[in-house]
């Protein structure tokens, strides 16, 4: 019978649970360091036994020691980092010589390079300060619809109040505008060219609608931006969304026209009404998505016909990448709408607009500091089978752990923080390739990059000759001490191909005879060769030629393997030194029977297994001390029990130095003395003193060979007569004559009752009684008969 299929050759039971690296059934040490970081590699070519698999040789570092595998024959290698650029942290105050925004640095380290090994985390630290007069880019948006007209008129003011106010935070602060209405094609299908030159009522003169207008690219002159700004004409729509979505977009990618720089970018984003989004441009036939590229021509929108609404998630990205934080300036009846916003788009806030747009400059600054206050770490996409974790140490000593660990709060300018970020991968990317990532604080254009390199491979590996002699004629590449075979090719020298394994003359030579089962049932049978199953303990194993033999089915003592004096090899105990027995627990020496007199078993016994067996049958006890019927046993204590217990008797001055080798336990009674039946022999004792009392006490050698004594703490001794129990006599013996007198007047009652009842009973029966009519007696009762009636 055929019994081996590919799938099955290094087959170990799911259910089963522990050693992953056992577990894994690798072919080669790159497999097995994949597995996890507790997993080596023995490299040794003679560390197989015969029957073990190839991957026996993958196994936790303990285990392969305790299976004789020298540290340096075991392949372990480790994961490491390197960092390749750290400037530090920018200390500046305000007013200190300017710097370019290239020269300040708010995060350390800037680049690192992390070589991962499976299952290993690999740590670091990351800095962050906030430093003190960073350039900030301001980009005022605003909603020109109609309703909005009285804030246009404060917001023409804007350029220069703001300078003002932005420079107690900075001394570099540039400030753009720009402005949105709606898509031209939305809410005017049905309407006359007209209406689209003015969409206002009435006498009222406005620009015509469009999606998205730059007005002022940024800027340091504040005065260029209230001219600008007072240039502007409101215009209009039918419906109460905008199209602010759309104007976003392209603030976010359009940074050569915007003039961003890789400073503080903040956008305001101001309006008194909802917005559009993904899907709204179908009632105006746009089906196309937003495609989130620029599309500036001459500072206007040209594709807001052509293209829909970007949605939500589209917006956080955008937003994200190009570092903005967006500031939403938004009436109070739009709050609710704009604050569900905010919760979707990372480091942005939500501030209330007055009617009029009176308020702009202190919601602005608000809104900066409390973006500015907090710090959020993210990370760019991860590789497969690589995760990140996060802790965070903020001010005054606050950690956060999970999530909570990305971000520190309430921070000052020139605060600093620091992060321990931790990085784990569970795989290797296909070819081992490397990969890039980056983390960068919410917002802030600085960010770190991450090479990770993956370890794949163990050094070993480098070293291999392919095609070498000693896999079979070269079936394969002998690397790491073991063959790892050519496709194709199995067993342990890739000596069978997989097309000549359906054989049934390989399974006779896995078996020991005709009568056993292949490989004893503890293995599969391979190119005619056992490959003996491995166990979830990976300190058992099967061996043997035909997996006949294991190191875990020898005898137990103590529920021990082999006692614990021994190493079991093929079901028979291999003992230590001075120990022998089948389970390994009978010791050859003697020490545990040497008597007191420092005698073998007291000259009177064998030593077997450390344990005195008394050839004398008078003699008993571990060391075969104790003689229950030689006389004198209890006289030769009596001195000293008598004066431990009492205080009292000849050895009462010398009590301490001659009497102190035995253990003395008080009890109050006769009947707590230890009672024949021990499993230590016991001797009774009696003695009587100087006094004439007597004395109870038992002697016995328990088996720690510690001497034990019992003594009744109180002595019998004789006395006069007692005043106590002869008044207890008397006494009772005039309660008993009261009980007796008690009784018998009790009976002479019950007999009188009983007498007395019965003459009441017979005086009874003789009485007669007259029953006639009291002659006096009237009735109560008057009859009067109708003179009419007829007795009808």
């Amino acid at each position: 019978m055929f019994h081996f299929t590919l799938t099955s050759l290094y087959h170990f039971s799911a259910q089963q649970e522990g050693n992953e690296c056992i577990k894994a059934n690798v072919k080669s040490c790159g497999e097995c360091i994949q597995v996890g970081a507790k997993c080596g590699w023995c490299t040794d070519p003679e560390f197989l036994k015969q029957g073990e698999a190839t991957s026996t040789r993958c196994d936790e570092l303990e285990s392969l020691r305790k299976r004789g595998c020298g540290a340096a024959k075991v392949e372990n290698p480790r994961g490491s980092q390197r960092v390749l650029k750290n400037t530090p942290v920018t200390n500046r105050n305000k007013g200190a010589d300017k710097l370019k925004p290239e020269d300040i640095t708010q995060i350390q380290p800037q680049k690192l390079t992390l070589s991962l090994r499976s299952g290993e985390p690999q740590s670091f630290n990351l800095k962050f300060k906030r430093a003190e007069d960073y350039p900030i880019d301001l980009y005022y948006l605003m909603d020109l619809s109609f309703s909005m007209k009285d804030d246009l008129e404060n917001v023409k003011n804007l350029g220069t109040q703001l300078m003002l106010e932005m420079a107690k935070i900075t001394s570099d602060f540039r400030i753009g505008f720009g402005s949105f209405v709606e898509k031209t094609v939305m809410p005017y299908i049905s309407t006359t060219p007209a209406k689209l030159l003015n969409p206002c009522t009435g006498d009222q003169n406005c620009t015509s609608p469009f999606s998205y207008k730059n007005v002022l690219k940024l800027t340091s002159n504040g005065r260029k931006f209230n001219t600008l700004v007072g240039q502007q004409q409101i215009s209009g729509n039918l419906d109460s969304p905008e199209g602010g979505f759309d104007a976003i977009m392209q603030v976010a990618v359009c940074g050569d026209d915007i003039g961003w720089r890789n400073v503080t970018r903040l956008l305001v984003f101001s309006t008194d009404a909802g917005f559009h989004f993904a899907g709204d441009g179908k009632l105006g036939g746009i089906v196309l998505p937003n495609d989130g590229k620029c599309h500036l021509e001459n500072n206007m929108y040209t594709m807001s016909h052509y293209y829909d609404y970007p949605s939500i998630a589209h917006l956080v990205q955008k937003l994200s990448d190009n570092n903005i934080q967006t500031i939403f300036a938004v009436t109070e009846e739009f709050q609710p709408v704009y604050k569900e916003l905010k919760n979707l788009i990372p480091k942005s806030a939500v501030g209330t607009l007055s009617a009029n747009s009176s308020n702009v400059i202190n919601l602005i600054i608000d809104a900066y500091n409390s973006l500015s206050s907090e710090v959020i770490l993210e990370n760019s996409k991860l590789p497969d089978g690589v995760t990140i974790t996060y802790q965070s140490r903020c001010k005054n000593g606050v950690i956060g752990e999970g999530e909570m660990g990305r971000k520190c709060s309430n921070i000052s300018i020139g605060d600093e923080v620091s992060f321990t970020i931790s990085i784990t991968t569970k795989q290797c990317p296909k070819m081992g390739k490397s990969e890039t990532i980056k983390i960068k604080p919410l917002g802030f254009t600085e960010e770190v990059e991450i090479a990770l390199n993956f370890i794949c491979e163990c050094d070993c590996h480098k070293d291999g000759i392919k095609n070498s002699e000693i896999c079979h004629n070269g079936n394969g590449t002998f690397e790491c001490g073991a063959c790892r075979c050519n496709d194709g090719r199995i067993g342990r020298q890739c000596e069978c191909s997989t097309n000549e394994v359906t054989s049934e003359d390989l399974d006779k030579n896995c078996r020991k005879d005709n009568g056993t089962d292949i490989c004893s049932n503890n293995g599969d049978c391979v190119c005619g060769t056992c490959e003996c199953k491995k166990r979830e303990n990976p300190e058992e194993r099967y061996s043997g030629k035909f997996c006949e033999c294991d190191n875990f089915n020898c005898d137990r003592s103590n529920n021990k393997l082999c006692g614990g004096h021994g190493r079991c090899e093929c079901r028979v105990c291999i003992c230590d030194t001075n120990w022998t027995g089948s389970a390994c627990d009978c010791s050859l020496g003697t020490t545990t029977c040497l008597a007191s007199n420092k005698q073998i078993c007291n000259g009177r016994g064998t030593c077997e297994c450390g344990t005195c067996k008394c050839t004398d049958p008078k003699f008993q006890g571990p060391t075969c001390e104790i003689c229950p019927t030689c006389p004198g046993v209890c006289t030769e204590h009596k001195e000293c029990v008598q004066c431990r217990a009492f205080g009292t008797g000849e050895k009462k001055d010398t009590c301490e130095r001659d009497c102190s080798y035995f253990n003395l336990i008080m009890v109050k009674h006769r009947n707590e003395l230890p009672q024949p039946g021990q499993a230590f022999p016991l001797m009774h004792c009696k003695e009587r003193d100087a006094d004439d009392c007597w004395f109870y006490y038992t002697y016995a050698v328990n088996n720690n060979t510690e001497k034990e004594v019992h003594v009744v703490e109180k002595p019998d001794c004789p006395e006069g007569p007692d005043i106590i129990p002869i008044v207890a006599g008397v006494v009772a013996g005039i309660v008993l004559i009261g009980l007796a007198l008690l009784l018998i007047w009790k009976l002479l009652m019950i007999i009188h009752d009983r007498r007395e009842f019965a003459k009441f009973e017979k005086e009874k029966m003789n009485a007669k009684w007259d029953t006639g009519e009291n002659p006096i007696y009237k009735s109560a009762v008057t009859t009067v008969v109708n003179p009419k009636y007829e007795g009808k």
